[in-house]
């Protein structure tokens, strides 16, 4: 079972219903982990257990949407990973999606399952028009999540076509991509002039609303000056940006494989194509 899975099995055996039924620390205690808050350093988390009882250590945080986020990871540990001892940067998910730590990943994807199961939040974000992030706050407060853990949430549940990614001044830290987007879209490696990203990371000018863009200021392909997207994004910490990009026209979306840009190998049926000269 994947850990999503895993985590949407945990919260319909313990027959929650309601998004303030998810009470993590309950849900921790019923898996057999002590929650307790205590002043760390160098981590956000840690995880010690023995035979079937754990205690997870959550340093205090001024976000609750945070802490909750680290008690979830550490039962995803506990569940996932039990015999092992952990030290977790788990309140910041984008740490570990800009990693190759894989259990910290898995860890993540529990803990966004069990905070947001898909019978949930699905309803929650499918009456989104054009999503952004002042709907995506309103989720967060429901579920008492982070808006960062909830927009990763609204693409890795797939239901409206997003790319969310963070950008600092050197370039793009991460991305993740609605299934349903073709993967032959390949983001920038650094925020173009003419975006809204590249406004904030440069003089700090926010972006309240989703704005259209030409594709072409996002993405490398050739053909993406014949499209638009719309674009939001909001400052994260240490001069970092969120940036929400939603696929307004649909051509995107059945577009071929483009194997000129990134560094591909392998087309969308895993047959090896080489690199193209441009």
């Amino acid at each position: 079972m994947l850990p999503g899975q895993r985590a949407e099995s945990l919260v319909a055996a313990l027959g929650i219903s309601r998004a303030e039924d998810l009470d993590v620390e309950a849900i921790a205690f019923d898996s057999g982990v002590e929650v307790s808050y205590e002043q760390l350093n160098g981590c956000e988390a840690t995880l010690v257990g023995f035979g079937h009882r754990a205690i997870a250590t959550i340093n205090p945080s001024g976000s609750r949407g945070r802490e909750r986020f680290s008690i979830a990871h550490e039962v995803g540990h506990w569940n996932l990973h039990r015999g092992r001892s952990f030290r977790c940067r788990a309140d910041t998910p984008d740490d570990n999606l800009a990693s190759d730590q894989t259990l910290e990943k898995e860890a993540d994807t529990f803990a966004a399952h069990l905070l947001m199961p898909g019978v949930l939040f699905e309803p929650a974000v499918r009456a989104f028009g054009k999503p952004n992030f002042k709907q995506l706050g309103e989720v967060a407060g429901a579920f008492d999540t982070s808006l960062m853990a909830t927009a990763l949430r609204l693409a890795n549940i797939n239901t409206l076509p997003v790319i969310v990614a963070c950008y600092n001044r050197s370039g793009l830290r991460w991305r993740i991509a609605a299934g349903d987007v073709p993967k032959r879209w390949w983001l920038k490696r650094k925020a173009d002039e003419d975006t809204f990203t590249y406004d904030l990371l440069s003089s700090g000018k926010e972006c309240r609303h989703l704005g259209k863009q030409s594709a072409d200021a996002w993405f490398d392909n050739d053909d993406a000056g014949k499209y638009e997207v719309l674009e939001q994004c909001v400052p994260l910490r240490d001069g970092e940006a969120l940036v929400l990009l939603y696929l307004a026209d649909s051509n995107m979306l059945y577009a071929k494989f483009d194997p000129g840009v990134g560094n591909r190998k392998y087309n969308e049926h895993g047959s090896y194509v080489p690199r193209t000269k441009r």
